[in-house]
This record gives C-alpha cells, structure tokens and sequence, in this order.
C-alpha cells in the first residue's frame, strides 16, 4: 500500500479511532492513543488542514425517517468525452435521491446511489429526471433487499 502522507503510528492509531467514533473529545481521543491533548489537538489539526479528515457527519438511519427504498443506477453516456462525463457528473449534485455518483470504467460510466422515500419516487427520478438528461444513452437500475455489510469507508491495519 502506497501512502500519499506522511503518517506515523499515532496519526494512524488517531485516524481509526476517530472513524470508529468521530463525537469523542480530544481528551478521550488522546488517551486512546497515548500522547498527551495539546500535541493530539495538533496532529488531528493537521490531518484535518491536509485533507486527510474530510470532516465530520452523523449517520443516519434512513428507513427510520422515511426513507425506504436504496436502489443503484448504472448509466451509460453516448459520449464520454471530459466535456460530457464533467457535465453529467455536475449535474448529479442537483439530484437529492443521489446520494452517491462514481465514475467507472466497464460497460456503464456512471454508478449512482440512490435513497427515497417509495418506490414511485424512485421511478419518476428514473424516467423523468435520469433517462432524459442529454447525453444519457443507458440506464439499468437495481433495487437493493437489505444491506448485508457497513463498515467505515477506509480500512486502517
């Protein structure tokens, strides 16, 4: 694994505790990781001004506010020069059932995560919104029954 930071043992030791429960003062947090506050307060400092730390978000239960149906959508672009894969990437972020949009290679140019209320809202996302963007060429589109795994988006030792 390549690293792109220069990160020691306790950055690393701070940035998996901090994914694990990211609400946790700095006292708590230092004592974790065995370094005193002041110096624990400096280096999440730095991680965070480095980008490393994105921020901070709670996560929420969707099903319990409402939000039941999770379903993925594989578009595919008729043409994928930059110009086109930017202005359908832009146009993503006006989307709120988008909760994710990944760029990928293979068959489809687009995966997009969805999450809404019902089904009917999902379904007029997908012919009224989605399949008549210009330049939207294909959409396959699958209904998630239940998620099986949740771990934290990056894995630290």
């Amino acid at each position: 694994m390549t690293v792109k930071a220069d990160l020691d043992s306790i950055d690393w030791k701070i940035l998996r505790e901090l994914q694990r429960d990211g609400r946790m003062t700095n006292v708590e947090l230092s004592q974790r990781v065995g370094i005193s506050a002041p110096p624990c307060l400096r280096r999440v400092r730095r991680l965070e001004e480095s980008g490393i730390i994105r921020g901070y978000r709670a996560l929420l239960h969707a099903s319990s506010l409402g939000m039941e149906v999770v379903a993925f959508c594989l578009v595919g672009l008729k043409h994928q020069a930059e110009v086109e894969l930017k202005a359908f990437a832009e146009r993503t972020r006006n989307w709120p059932i988008v909760r994710e949009a990944w760029m990928v290679s293979g068959e489809s140019d687009f995966l997009l995560h969805c999450v809404t209320s019902d089904i009917g809202a999902f379904q007029s996302f997908v012919i009224e919104d989605l399949t008549s963007t210009p330049n939207v060429d294909t959409v396959r589109t699958a209904l998630t029954i239940r998620k099986v795994k949740d771990e934290v988006p990056v894995r630290i030792g």
